[in-house]
């Protein structure tokens, strides 16, 4: 009998043992690499929609979604039946880069939903399977139609596991690639925050291309996310992303987009960038796009289309089951204005988390955009810091333009150190509560909320209940246990 048969029968004993059994040999069988499995020792079985069942019979509220990859939550019905129909066809499964029906029907549905100005004159190059093999390929594409070699990127960055995504990302080991700024309010680089902090940030990358010493040249490209998903739920701020826009147009430097996590209705609109209304040259899309199966794609302006036949290429790029599926998923969200609804359902997610949460002084902030929410913890004890209050973060429409500028920096009060160790126990206590969430962050201090699209008010009202119930109960665990309250507070508020 297999594990979900064994399950769905609910055998005596049966289903522990097999769930055990299962995470017992993946411990000793999987790669130290592994990551989710750590914190998750969970054994999926079957999935519909948010919802996930274990091998041990346990359900759970998925706000992890595949990292994001799962627009439309697991086994959507559109889904289901756009793979099935290209298994009954007998059509081929993997084709190379040939063309078929099925990724004629792709492209025509992406084309539909890019940002103005772009899809009128765009190319698509299907890349290998992950988001990361689509960053490659985006940054091969500016140096070849530039001929310049640097890359501009920005702290806090996540795009990728290969060996140039990792160099553009936040944590490269080696510096391959010029780091600027990425403004934020709570933990704003310059100490200011707000209107101020991201202005700050643009004359910064201003100075350093015009400065004919400062020791950057004009570069390749400048690869951006319009919302830092791992880096911590921070919303680029509207108008320093205009600017970014600017800046590169003015020196004919390509921006590339980087919409792994963000795209597909995500943020609350289409695409993140339609925030504020830039047209990138390049777009960087996996994940949904993919309608839960492995595909990655770069699109891209008509003019930087100087590549030589064979120049980039993969294996796996024809795969006609995630085409299909994208398709449906893109059309689906498309149709049924999925976007507009992630877009409000995330403004009161996040205004119910910032009524429920912003009285525990282990909370340092509630961000985000859309269906991308954030909660950052923070050490309630850390001495000689104030904490920010926990607020949204600054408009991200805000204008970054030197004409609207603030006269001088708005006030900023030092926000407490991360807590990862806070994060972690509230990770865990979403599982007990039956809550997959996911933590980010600098400091993996952020516990992160990525629900498919599709969930009901319902279901939000359960996971912000689950959640806030999690934090709060590490809060008082926190305010039991530590050393250094009870110091403050005497014996009376000791446990047993």
């Amino acid at each position: 009998m297999s594990v979900t048969e064994s399950v769905a029968e609910g055998l005596p004993g049966r289903a522990p043992a097999v769930h055990e059994g299962i995470l017992r040999r993946q411990s000793a069988r999987e790669s130290s690499a592994r990551t989710y499995a750590r914190a998750l020792p969970i054994v999926p079985v079957r999935a519909r929609g948010l919802t996930i069942e274990g091998a041990d019979g346990r359900r759970y509220l998925d706000c992890l979604s595949g990292a994001g990859a799962l627009a439309l939550g697991h086994n959507h019905p559109v889904v289901l039946e756009a793979v099935r129909g290209v298994l009954d066809s007998g059509a081929p499964l993997s084709v190379l880069d040939l063309a078929t029906p099925v990724k004629d029907a792709f492209i025509t549905e992406l084309f539909r939903t890019l940002p103005p100005g772009l899809a009128g004159r765009a190319r698509v190059q299907f890349c290998g399977p992950a988001g990361t093999d689509a960053v490659e390929a985006a940054l091969k594409l500016v140096r070849v139609a530039t001929g310049r070699t640097g890359i501009l990127a920005f702290t806090g960055a996540y795009h990728g596991m290969t060996a140039g995504a990792l160099a553009a990302s936040g944590g490269a080991p080696d510096v391959q690639v010029t780091r600027l700024p990425y403004p934020q309010d709570y933990r704003c680089p310059f100490g200011i925050g707000g209107p101020g902090g991201a202005e700050t940030a643009v004359r910064w990358t201003t100075s350093l291309l015009d400065d004919p010493k400062s020791g950057v040249p004009l570069p390749a490209g400048m690869i951006l996310e319009p919302v830092q998903g791992e880096g911590g739920v921070i919303p680029a701020p509207d108008g320093w992303l205009r600017s970014m826009r600017r800046i590169t147009q003015d020196r004919s430097v390509p921006l590339i987009a980087d919409e792994v996590q963000t795209g597909v209705g995500r943020t609350g609109a289409f695409w993140a960038v339609e925030h504020s209304g830039i047209t990138p040259d390049v777009m960087v899309l996996s994940k949904a796009i993919g309608g839960s199966l492995p595909l990655a794609v770069i699109v891209y302006r008509d003019d930087l289309d100087v590549w030589h036949p064979g120049a980039h290429a993969g294996t796996f790029r024809g795969n006609q089951l995630a085409m299909a599926a994208g398709t449906a998923t893109l059309a689906h969200v498309r149709e049924n204005g999925l976007a507009a609804r992630a877009a409000d359902l995330g403004s009161h997610m996040l205004t119910r988390l910032r009524d429920d949460l912003g009285h525990l002084a282990c909370v340092g902030e509630v961000r985000g955009r859309g269906l991308m929410i954030g909660v950052e913890l923070v050490d309630p004890e850390a001495d000689g810091s104030a904490p920010a209050p926990v607020s949204a973060t600054a408009d991200p429409s805000a204008t970054a333009d030197p004409s609207s500028a603030p006269s001088g920096p708005e006030p900023f009060r030092t926000p407490r150190p991360a807590a990862p160790a806070l994060a972690a126990a509230v990770q865990r206590e979403c599982l007990q509560r039956g809550l997959i969430v996911e933590l980010g962050g600098r400091h993996s201090a952020v516990v992160r909320l990525l629900p498919p699209l599709t969930i009901s008010d319902e279901q939000a009202a359960a996971v912000l209940d689950r959640l806030s119930d999690a934090v709060a109960a590490v809060a008082r665990d926190h305010t039991l246990h530590d050393p250094r309250h009870r110091r403050h507070h005497g014996p009376a508020r000791r446990t047993g």
